[in-house]
């Protein structure tokens, strides 16, 4: 199924939205797409749109604390052309662009205190299904938290017993993609102590390590 900033398969969600385009009219407050490049071999995936990040802005993690720690992170690493993503029209013309790289979630609408039911995730899953489709042979996929990580199984259509979700875990999938898990870059688990830039870059070291022996092997 193409995605669709209109998409309302959703009744929760949809009733939500309606109701926070009249609270906050200045909102985005739609289905958000993904972003980034559309020939990536990277493509993390988050969990949903935050209220007063993508949702407002119509960007994944734009706007919001997660999107702090991601997009510095992704600037350090060099697939981000800067380290702040603050709203759509941020920075000089031409803007935050991603080199080799793409940003969606598991969930495209913002869901309600930002947890989403499980039948809206399974609803949702078509759509990450065809983003995953598009990328080329051994991409890798950042998750970005459990139900991101099972989300992606389901898309792929594996089982999550036999992909255990934890922290800078790396899953080698059937149909060559390799899956990496992170705990999410929210506001939560940094405060809490439960990841931190170190952890979160060591995962972005792995990835990069990898996706560079792809170059390697190439030129041999």
């Amino acid at each position: 199924m193409k995605f669709s900033t209109n998409c309302n398969l959703c009744p929760r969600l949809a009733a939500f939205l309606g109701d926070v385009r009249e609270t906050h009219p200045d909102y985005y407050a739609r289905p958000v797409a993904s972003f980034g490049d559309q020939r990536a071999r990277l493509l993390i995936v988050g969990l949903a749109p935050g209220m007063h990040g993508a949702n407002r802005t119509g960007r994944p993690f734009t706007g919001d604390f997660a999107g702090k720690l991601l997009y510095s992170t992704l600037h350090k690493f060099g697939f981000a052309s800067q380290a702040e993503s603050l709203d759509k029209m941020d920075g000089a013309h031409p803007g935050l662009s991603l080199s080799d790289c793409r940003v969606t979630n598991a969930v495209r609408c913002l869901p309600p205190q930002n947890k989403p039911e499980p039948a809206e995730v399974r609803q949702c899953n078509s759509y990450l299904a065809d983003e995953l489709a598009t990328l080329p042979p051994n991409a890798a996929v950042l998750s970005l938290g459990v139900v991101s990580h099972q989300a992606v199984l389901r898309a792929l259509g594996l089982k999550g017993k036999d992909y255990k979700f934890g922290h800078g875990m790396r899953h080698d999938m059937p149909n060559g993609i390799v899956l990496y898990d992170s705990y999410h870059c929210s506001r939560y688990n940094t405060q809490t102590k439960r990841l931190n830039e170190a952890m979160f870059h060591a995962v972005f070291s792995a990835i990069t390590q990898y996706l560079n022996s792809l170059e390697s092997s190439r030129s041999i």
